[in-house]
């Protein structure tokens, strides 16, 4: 296959099959069938692949050995859910740097995808850390042994928790990481996919949990339980993400109802997931873009 034939651009349609099985909508086998039929078209199967599953070795901005950052495990109880739950802690060096004037930061809760604590959501963990919060990024899987290394064996391992029990883990860990001794008492959350469904989750479940809240491309929480939410809630959404964006117009409506604080960006020409930088879905300068939104928003509300 030539250069020219191997750079064209990844059709739409792959996106789609890849979001679909990505979540629950297709089985491997089948996504692999359709990958298959774009060979035909000039595709190689390695570069469509390459493109479209995670390579966790692009998504690192920053070193866990940043010197600016520490980074640990931290254990914390979970009475209703699992028993107990793990999370990746970082925290800015600043902090504890000056013995006699210890200084407190905004925490925030960062909530992985549906395959487990991947390399790319402790990444984000790292970023936020760089720009001054305290992160905490709990793994769902931890009960399971914790993230397994790859995405198709985590998606799998989350599929077959309970629910509720994943629920009950990250609102114990939101209780747990507003509770530390270096926080200053303002919690905000931001995940992506089912982490951005847990954000408006926790938004909702307890409108005293967290303080400000950033969903990526994630459905809203029940609706039963939409009445509850006061916290801001700044909305990341990609333009190409047909399955989230459906959910959109009548969770608008419901935060209008009551009043909610809210902002909505729609990332032009972008995929569920464009915020990943480890996958073909990545949009650099929308990612940027909502990075900064999201930085500014916690700066805003969290201090």
């Amino acid at each position: 296959m030539s250069l020219q034939q191997e750079n064209k651009a990844i059709p739409q349609e792959a996106f789609d099959w890849y979001d679909a099985y990505a979540h629950g909508g297709m089985d491997r086998r089948t996504f692999m069938t359709k990958l298959t039929g774009l060979v035909a078209l000039g595709y190689s199967m390695s570069f469509l692949t390459s493109s479209l599953l995670p390579n966790y070795a692009l998504a690192e901005q920053i070193s866990f050995n940043d010197p600016d950052i520490t980074a640990i495990y931290e254990t914390f109880p979970s009475p209703h859910g699992h028993g107990e739950g793990k999370g990746y802690l970082v925290v800015p060096n600043a902090l504890t740097q000056n013995e006699t004037t210890q200084k407190k930061a905004p925490v925030v809760l960062v909530i992985h995808e549906n395959r487990g604590l991947n390399p790319y959501v402790k990444d984000v963990a790292r970023r936020l850390a760089k720009a001054g919060f305290i992160a905490f990024a709990p793994d769902a899987l931890f009960p399971l042994g914790g993230y397994p290394g790859n995405d198709d064996e985590g998606r799998a391992m989350q599929r077959s928790l309970e629910r509720s029990k994943i629920e009950h883990d990250f609102v114990a860990a939101a209780e747990f990481i507003k509770a530390h001794e270096l926080s200053n008492g303002k919690l905000g959350a931001v995940g992506f996919c089912f982490g951005g469904y847990m954000v408006n989750y926790l938004a909702a479940v307890d409108s005293d949990l967290i303080d400000a809240g950033v969903p990526f491309y994630g459905t809203p929480a029940a609706k039963e339980l939409r009445k509850n939410i006061e916290a801001p809630l700044l909305i990341q959404l990609g333009e190409l993400d047909e399955r989230v964006n459906a959910t959109w117009p009548g969770y608008e409506e419901d935060l209008k109802a009551n009043n909610v604080s809210y902002e909505m960006h729609m990332y032009k020409n972008a995929n569920h997931g464009f915020h990943n930088d480890s996958t073909g879905r990545f949009d650099k300068d929308n990612a940027e873009l909502a990075w900064s939104r999201t930085i500014a928003f916690f700066n805003a509300k969290l201090a």
